[in-house]
């Protein structure tokens, strides 16, 4: 994938912030499956793109625990599906480093001891065409939300997620069962059916069945493809200007895939008395 340029003031090429979409849904709903299956497409469509598409977890934006958080943490009984939880202020910083075209650097997160390491992954944000923003609360904040080119949510069965999220818990963090499912019930499904489900209604895009649902994931990455390979033409000046301007919605050709209303094959449904 060739990289889009731009002029700056003085003429000289410059390069392109890169397309930015975030992706939400529940716990264990397939987000960084699905941003897996995206990054892999435009691979396959563009050759030699490997450099050029980046993924980014929202779990790197938790905030340090307080030293009594981190004991309820220890037992299991730290919200972290609750808005507050995230350091949103750093993610902010971040994203806008990105969007107005300044390296940035994002930071690390150890989900084993609840704790931020003291390192981070260096992001040249003009070096990439394409950067995939995954997490719970991704769309939970407007000033984030509208940083995005495209906004996504994944959609997946609550069994499902439970189940993925009991096996993450127990055999790759090493939790007790009893405890994993306790503070599903207690905390992480009142926190999705609170703050995560309501951000739905932002999405351009929603992905039902997350990462199984190939047909989707194969047209929004061609999608993306084509945006990608032919960007609009405005001119450039306005384009630099554009950048740097807080991110409009972005419609895409999917935006209206499950809006009944304009499915023709269901008008007499629509129609019929209820």
């Amino acid at each position: 994938m060739k990289m889009s340029m731009l002029l700056d003031s003085d003429g000289r090429q410059k390069g392109v912030p890169p397309f930015i979409i975030g992706v939400a849904g529940g716990s264990s709903s397939g987000k960084s499956s699905v941003c897996e299956k995206i990054m892999d497409n435009i691979r396959q469509f563009n050759s030699g793109a490997e450099q050029q598409i980046l993924s980014i977890s929202q779990e790197s934006f938790y905030r340090d625990l307080t030293p009594k958080e981190s004991e309820k943490a220890s037992r299991g009984e730290f919200n972290f599906d609750h808005p507050d939880a995230f350091d949103m202020k750093l993610m902010e910083k971040c994203l806008k480093d990105i969007v107005e075209g300044r390296p940035t650097k994002i930071p690390k997160y150890d989900l084993k001891t609840n704790s931020r390491l003291r390192e981070y992954t260096p992001v040249k944000s003009l070096e990439i065409d394409v950067i995939l923003i995954e997490g719970i609360l991704i769309l939970y904040f407007p000033e984030i939300r509208n940083m995005f080119n495209m906004k996504m949510f994944v959609e997946t069965d609550p069994d499902s997620r439970l189940a993925k999220r009991m096996y993450k818990e127990t055999e790759e963090l090493g939790r007790n069962l009893d405890q994993v499912l306790n503070h599903y019930i207690e905390v992480v499904k009142p926190a999705y059916e609170d703050f995560c489900l309501p951000t739905k209604k932002f999405a351009d895009v929603i992905i039902p069945r997350g990462a199984d649902n190939k047909v989707a994931i194969e047209l929004i990455s061609r999608h993306i493809t084509e945006l990608l390979m032919n960007p609009p033409e405005p001119s450039r000046r306005q384009s630099i200007i554009s950048a740097l301007e807080p991110r409009k919605r972005h419609f895409s050709d999917t935006s209206n895939m499950y809006n009944a209303s304009q499915r023709r094959d269901l008008m007499d449904v629509l129609d019929r008395p209820h």
